[in-house]
């Protein structure tokens, strides 16, 4: 495998998108996967939006999906200082120690020819960097405080398309309980209609959520990979979807990737060596006779002598 020497010594370079470090679990690439194709399929057009990257393993499946002519824009402090006090202390927590806009840089680079716009920075940068009315979708991902995840999502209306989608991060996570105040505050006072939610994400629009609501149904009861509730509340339709076994959709594997060596062909199992064979038995001397048993024992002993003597002679002349 290739390797990049960063400020932290030796890096290995990806092959395969699960090399690179990240939270993106199999669900939401498949969800994120169906929400662009279906935009794709439908020619609806415009510009990519992430907002947080840490190591780039979303926002390299992202980039998979530009179209020739969009404009893909991600922004992450990086080793930028933070706006405040609140904030440097979760980055210096969670992500300080590794992320770097190097080695961000060279994992999205391992599998795209071209890096997107990188805005180094807090995200309150981003309304200043991208155009009102320009996105198709938006992931944010970025720091978990509720001031910050309000401005996000502030953001994110103003910069998607009408009917465009945004993806927040972590919205019920234990310890981002600022991201679960401005994701569900944002459902119930500023018009953002839930989609969907997975284990980690929220999906949701500011336009009609019903159309792709009935598709989405219609594509999750052809699987069986995937658990789904349908409920309802506070007026919304909230489908539920959670991962039963289910495999990551095909994605291509980077620049760095080589093929691994075969295994060696299972040699022949020894022929086992021929047994050798068992002694036979000495045949068995032929019984006497029962007249020679007789007249061994009646005849004088005399006799018997004279007669053994004579075939004994005679065995003798016939071996000269």
């Amino acid at each position: 495998m290739s390797t990049e020497t960063t400020a932290h010594g030796t890096t290995k370079l990806p092959q395969v998108l699960d090399d690179v470090p990240g939270w993106f679990p199999v669900l939401d690439q498949l969800l994120f996967d169906w929400v662009l194709t279906r935009q794709e399929d439908a020619g609806d057009r415009g510009d990519l939006l992430e907002v947080g990257v840490y190591m780039g393993k979303s926002a390299i499946f992202l980039g998979n999906h530009l179209q020739e002519g969009e404009a893909y824009t991600v922004c992450d402090l990086f080793e930028s200082d933070a706006p405040d006090d609140a904030n440097a202390a979760e980055a210096n927590k969670s992500y300080r120690s590794t992320l770097t806009r190097r080695a961000f840089e060279a994992n999205y680079l391992s599998f795209h020819d071209e890096l997107p716009r990188v805005l180094q920075g807090p995200s309150s940068i981003v309304p200043g960097e991208v155009k009102p009315r320009s996105c198709r979708f938006v992931h944010i991902d970025a720091s978990h405080l509720y001031e910050h995840v309000y401005g996000d999502i502030t953001a994110a209306q103003d910069i998607l398309l009408p009917g465009g989608i945004v993806v927040l991060d972590d919205f019920r996570s234990e310890h981002t309980p600022g991201v679960s105040i401005a994701a569900w505050e944002a459902v119930l006072n500023r018009g953002l209609n839930p989609i969907c939610i997975s284990t980690q994400k929220l999906y949701g629009t500011w336009g009609d959520a019903e159309p792709i609501q009935d598709a989405l149904l219609e594509m999750i009861g052809q699987r069986d990979d995937c658990h789904l509730s349908n409920q309802q509340a506070a007026g919304h339709r909230i489908i539920r979807l959670k991962s039963k076994g289910m495999k990551a959709p095909a994605f291509p594997n980077s620049r760095h990737w080589t093929a691994p060596e075969p295994k060696p062909a299972p040699q022949p199992k020894p022929t086992p060596a021929a047994a050798a064979p068992k002694p036979q038995p000495r045949p068995a001397k032929p019984p006497r006779s029962a007249a020679r048993r007789l007249a061994v024992d009646l005849l004088p002993p005399v006799v018997t002598r004279a007669i053994v003597r004579a075939k004994a002679n005679k065995r003798a002349a016939a071996n000269k």
